[in-house]
């Protein structure tokens, strides 16, 4: 009896390994991640389903554009970010830099 509930906790150890990084990302399915796209966009969103070009359909998502322009009278910086929200966002693989997944306490 000993052996199959230690083999049973194995076997849902094994489940939730990372070994390659795309585990982790199959960890956070139905989990709201964090990713940051190409020309300084970041999306944070529930991960419906991804596939290994990170090639992403996300839900609820919440998406910040932040633009940088020049002020022509004073030279400095203006820094602007918009907000929106976008029900379902299929998300295109090459243009991730980073995927974030949910802080997870022990």
């Amino acid at each position: 009896m000993a052996a199959a509930a230690a083999a049973a906790a194995a076997a849902a150890e094994e489940e939730i390994a990372v070994k390659e990084p795309l585990d982790l990302i199959r960890l956070s399915l139905d989990e709201r991640i964090y990713v940051k796209l190409r020309s300084d966009r970041e999306l944070r969103g529930k991960l419906h389903a991804y596939d290994q070009h990170l090639n992403m359909i996300l839900g609820d998502v919440e998406e910040i554009v932040t633009t940088v322009e020049i002020d022509d009278e004073t030279y400095e910086e203006i820094v602007r970010t918009t907000k929106r929200t976008i029900p379902f966002l299929f998300v295109r693989g090459d243009g991730v830099i980073l995927v974030s997944p949910p802080l997870r306490t022990a």
